[in-house]
């Protein structure tokens, strides 16, 4: 059996926001990094452009999954602005108030997993010297840790992977190391929680299909419970 690659990404911010419904005046997050948030990423890393699909869709085809290594608690902000012009050009509006949420203090551990060796081997070199910045699902939402990591592409499935990595964040005085890791596959049929963010188009034309997603606990890697990021 031939054996499926798999890329790794260090996903650690004190602000991440991967929102997948946001509308208007609205901003919404999901609980952990979205696929086309992540995709999104590695394109700007590997400087492709955003109407550019040839080079998009080979990265959109990569099974991915999610480690909650530090879940991070969801937080709400709220911004104002003056002068606000309205979709029809008819009303200016004095103040508009947004809403924007977001993740703080959190730290994903994302896999890619694809057949094709080189284009894994390419993006994990692009992530390590970003042809454009790259941000946490908003581009003011900077990583605090390379996302790049050495070693980030291995030899073996995904799942494998993301059960044996070690953690990747460090403990604090008032912590105890968790037991088990909550884990994120995409399930492959219909079965699991639905996400509408599978990228179906450039990200100029925004067209995203459905997938389906499966959670699981994994127990948490012993061996590296004193690990830094």
């Amino acid at each position: 059996m031939k054996r499926m690659p798999t890329l790794l990404l260090r996903l650690v911010g004190p602000m991440q926001s991967w929102g997948t419904t946001s509308r208007f005046d609205h901003r919404d997050t999901g609980k952990e990094p979205s696929k086309s948030g992540v995709i999104g990423l590695l394109a700007a890393a590997c400087g492709i452009d955003r109407d550019n699909w040839a080079d998009l869709e080979p990265l959109t085809r990569l099974a991915m999954g999610v480690r909650h290594d530090r879940p991070g608690a969801p937080k709400r902000d709220y911004q104002t602005a003056k002068d606000i012009i309205s979709a029809d050009r008819t009303k200016i509006h004095a103040t508009a108030v947004t809403t924007r949420d977001y993740l703080a203090d959190a730290a994903f551990l994302v896999a890619l997993e694809g057949s094709d060796q080189g284009l894994l081997e390419g993006a994990h070199s692009a992530l390590r010297n970003p042809c454009w910045p790259i941000g946490l699902g908003r581009r003011s939402y900077v990583p605090s840790e390379s996302v790049w990591m050495e070693g980030g592409v291995q030899e073996y499935p995904l799942r494998a992977v993301l059960e044996t990595w070690p953690w990747l964040s460090t403990l604090r005085k008032w912590e105890e190391p968790p037991e088990s890791l909550l884990v994120s596959f995409e399930s492959g049929d219909d079965s699991g929680s639905f996400r509408m963010d599978q990228p179906l188009s450039s990200f100029g034309e925004r067209r995203f299909g459905s997938r389906y997603v499966r959670s699981e606990w994994i127990p948490f890697p012993k061996a590296a419970s004193h690990v830094a990021a």
